[in-house]
């Protein structure tokens, strides 16, 4: 009754929008027929896009100009509405020379591609580009950061993860979660969702190649047209993908020590139609890594009151686990006119982790051997259908989208004991999670003309989430949340050089699961997310905005799941279905500024208060003193503050040099339970550099540093890394064959971490086999630019920071993990 409810609010917004905007009811009857003029504009000598020239349409007999435009940043243009007849297209820029195109379109064809557009440059701009030339690493835009992934070399032969940690502003932990400002973000591909990030970030980003990564959108103020799940903000990975007549297409790959991956993209363009395909699969050698926990817990005396019993237990294993995975997507698109599109896309993943581990056990003075071996897999579909309507009106835009989301992720273990004495014992279990969500989604856009522009859209989310228990079928687990959303921004001018963009947001969620012991439980609740930026141009190179907005994390399955995991029989771990959603309130302050010879400045401070903060929660087991419970609970409140620093400088014409430092408070205190902790500080830092030379050779380095981890019982340890890469353009720059290494004086990244709870005490040491070496391959054939038009972007869930894909199982390893 619930989901029938919110689809039948859903589909009234939708009716009353299209009630109140005509153009939502079609093109009018008997409207003459028109077509679109689109080209790209290239600079001749090194093939890079120019943005911002001018595009002029003009009638030949007449010279008058009839329509006009300027090229986007891919140097992308579209002249709408345009009805057949013969032009001349003109197209400048400054240090360009002037173009003229003469060109014919017909009611047959209405639709003309110019395809690439080639400016020369002028004396001054030659001499120019022969010294410059290079694509930016990092763009700032009034909303967003955005870290040109494709641009830099270090990447050749990673995965996601790896890229990650080189972005401005981002931080990411031992096990690959991802962090902005200290706090969690939503991760999209391509402005959508995917249903593997539900389960666990980490293992999604490393399904996903470094060297399909085009772009890093980094987020910090979503407006209210995004969902409000993601306290940090939202981080939107574009990849690579192409969208030219003919076809086109890239191979990428990569032999290393640690990995190996290999990638392909296809893409067939005719006319108006385009159908894209991918293909990527990823295989990393089982490398022996080390795990040693030593827990301590204790409990009153039952016979002797005033007394604790204290139980020690000391675990040191190594396990030589392996990580596998394969892609693969499908994709068509079609333009119905200059006005209407539909697309539909596919995609699958599937994720392993796993293998053999053995380890050292002295638990109070009782000696033994561990044999254990562990498998741990995802696979989800998503299939997105999209439909679009423009109009003449340039910027009017209303689309339908719906998504379906289906995964499974699976996780058994066998852990086999020898004690001198005792026979052999074992103990086994496994957990099968399920997982299907539907989304239905309509955003409408219109533009008044002088700088306002109204949105408007409604979403519903209808989620299942089913865990079942090989050991205990009466402990299933069955949970289901429905969420409809509701919003509207407007944008306009304060005056010439200052704009403000605000809006509201409303998200109604129902949630209803059976627990374990088959009674239904319910929580419904309604949130308002209000957003405003106001953003002011000192001149074109530099300014200021100031924004504010309102989010929420809701937990994920790893964070719900009940299931008892007990692949370290001393350390088990179990989900909390009664969580309650993060809520925070955000303040930032952000300055950016160019100066000359490329370089930038980026600076930004916020303030964030979040309520019910949802941490790892460490406790003696209730029916076992010798084992630590570690489970999730909204530990209470946090203010918290910091800073962002981004900066970059062309030392040289072709050597840049970078850095990024950010630094944010912690500290957390709940009335209730009287606790308040003491103000701690966590800071990421990033630098690098780049040169190229002549003949096409890029040589790069960088290097990482991650301060200690603070949460409400303990702390993780700070990391260090290092890399760099070589790289050369082959095939008329069409190809390029590099070696990349990472921290090559170093094979363990070391990481420790510390729990301390009122009644138990752990600490873990991670040794990480982190040195690598690989020879990365790249053949690009066709042009590789690609638009993604699904309006679906589901941001809501919390995602699981504690799963150890990242890091091969993190604390896992040796049969003494705490999967999930």
């Amino acid at each position: 009754m619930k989901k029938l409810l919110l689809f039948v609010l859903i589909s009234l917004g939708i009716v009353s929008a299209k009630a109140q905007f005509p153009m939502m009811g079609g093109a009018a009857s008997g409207s003459k027929i028109t077509g679109r003029i689109t080209a790209s504009v290239i600079d001749s000598l090194n093939k890079q896009p120019i943005a911002y020239a001018t595009v002029s349409l003009q009638n030949p007999k007449t010279n008058k100009v009839v329509s006009g435009a300027v090229s986007d940043e891919k140097g992308k243009v579209v002249l709408q509405n345009i009805t057949p007849g013969e032009y001349n297209v003109l197209i400048g820029f400054i240090g360009y020379e002037n173009k003229k195109v003469h060109v014919k379109t017909t009611p047959e064809k209405p639709d003309h591609n110019m395809g690439e557009v080639l400016l020369s440059g002028t004396a001054a701009q030659l001499a120019e580009v022969k010294i410059e030339g290079r694509k930016n690493l990092v763009e700032n835009k009034i909303d967003r950061l955005v870290y040109n992934a494709e641009a830099d070399a270090t990447n050749a032969g990673g995965d996601a993860t790896d890229v990650m940690r080189k972005v401005p502003m981002l931080s990411v932990d031992a096990d690959g979660n991802v962090q902005l400002k200290g706090s969690s973000v939503k991760v999209l591909i391509n402005g959508k969702p995917s249903g593997t990030m539900a389960n666990s970030v980490a293992d999604a980003l490393k399904m996903l190649p470094a060297d399909q990564i085009k772009s890093v959108e980094v987020i910090t103020s979503p407006s209210a047209k995004y969902d409000a799940e993601g306290t940090g903000g939202i981080i939107n990975i574009i990849t690579k993908k192409s969208n030219a007549q003919g076809v086109s297409g890239n191979v990428n790959a990569t032999v290393g020590t640690r990995q190996n991956t290999g990638s392909f993209n296809l893409t067939a363009k005719t006319g108006r139609l385009s159908a894209n395909t991918a293909l990527g699969t990823m295989f990393a050698f089982p490398q022996s890594s080390r795990v040693v926990i030593y827990n301590r817990t204790q409990i009153p005396d039952p016979f002797l009151p005033g007394n604790t019993i204290t139980s020690e237990v000391n675990q040191d294993g190594t396990s030589d686990w392996s990580r596998q995975m394969y892609n693969g997507s499908a994709g068509l698109d079609y333009d119905f006119n200059a006005y209407n599109n539909l697309s539909t896309t596919a995609k699958y993943n599937w994720f392993y982790n796993g293998g053999p581990g053995k380890g050292h056990l002295l638990a109070n003075g009782i000696s033994s051997q561990t044999q254990s071996k562990t498998d741990m897999s995802n696979g989800n579909l998503d299939w997105n259908v999209d439909y679009r309507k423009t109009s003449k009106k340039a910027g009017e835009e209303f689309s339908v989208s719906g998504q379906l989301s289906s995964g499974k992720n699976t996780n058994e273990f066998v852990n086999t004991y020898f004690v001198p004495n005792l026979p052999q014992s074992s103990v086994a279990s496994a957990n099968v999670g399920r997982n299907k969500e539907y989304t239905l989604q309509s955003d409408y856009t219109y533009p008044f003309g002088k700088g306002l522009i109204l949105e408007a859209g409604a979403k519903g989310i209808f989620r299942n989430i089913q865990s079942k228990f090989a050991q205990n079928v009466a402990q299933d687990f069955d949970y289901e949340q429905n969420v409809a959303a509701a919003y509207s921004t407007i944008s306009f001018n304060l005056s010439k050089k200052m704009t403000f963009k605000g809006g509201l947001r409303a998200e109604y969620t129902a949630i209803d699961f059976l627990d374990a012991n088959a009674q239904h439980n319910r929580n419904d609740y309604l949130n308002l997310f209000p957003s405003a930026v106001i953003a002011h141009n000192f001149s074109p190179m530099s300014s200021i905005k100031l924004s504010y907005n309102r989010r929420v994390q809701r937990p994920s399955l790893s964070y719900l799941n009940p299931f008892l995991n007990e692949t370290n029989q001393y350390s088990v771990f179990q989900g909390n279905p009664y969580l309650n959603p993060e809520l925070s309130n955000n303040v930032e302050l952000g300055y950016s500024t160019f100066f000359k010879k490329g370089a930038m400045l980026n600076a930004s401070v916020f303030y964030r208060r979040t309520q019910g903060i949802i941490e790892q929660f460490n406790l003696t087991y209730p029916n076992d003193p010798t084992k630590i419970l570690t489970t999730f609970r909204n530990v209470g409140t946090s203010d918290s503050y910091g800073f962002n620093l981004f900066g970059s400088y062309n030392l040289l014409p072709k050597w840049t040099l970078m850095g990024n430092l950010s630094m944010n408070s912690y500290e957390l205190r709940n009335p209730v339970l009287n606790v308040k902790t003491a103000t701690r500080y966590n800071y990421t830092a990033f630098v690098r550099s780049a040169t190229a030379f002549k003949k096409g050779w890029n040589l790069e380095f960088f290097g990482v540093g991650i301060s200690p981890k603070y949460t409400f019982q303990g702390k993780s340890g700070a990391m260090y890394f290092y890399g760099s890469a070589l790289k050369k353009s082959i095939f008329n720059n069409k190809g390029s064959l590099g070696i990349n290494m990472l921290n090559p004086f170093n094979r363990d990244l070391h990481i420790e971490m510390i729990n301390n709870s009122t009644d138990s005490y752990q600490t873990q040491n991670i040794y990480y086999p982190l040195r690598s070496f690989g020879i990365n391959f790249t053949y690009n054939f066709g042009k590789l630019k690609f638009s993604e038009k699904t309006k679906i972007k589901n941001d809501d869930l919390k995602q699981g920071d504690q799963q150890g894909g990242g890091m091969g199982g993190g604390g896992q390893m040796g049969g003494f993990g705490q999967g999930k």
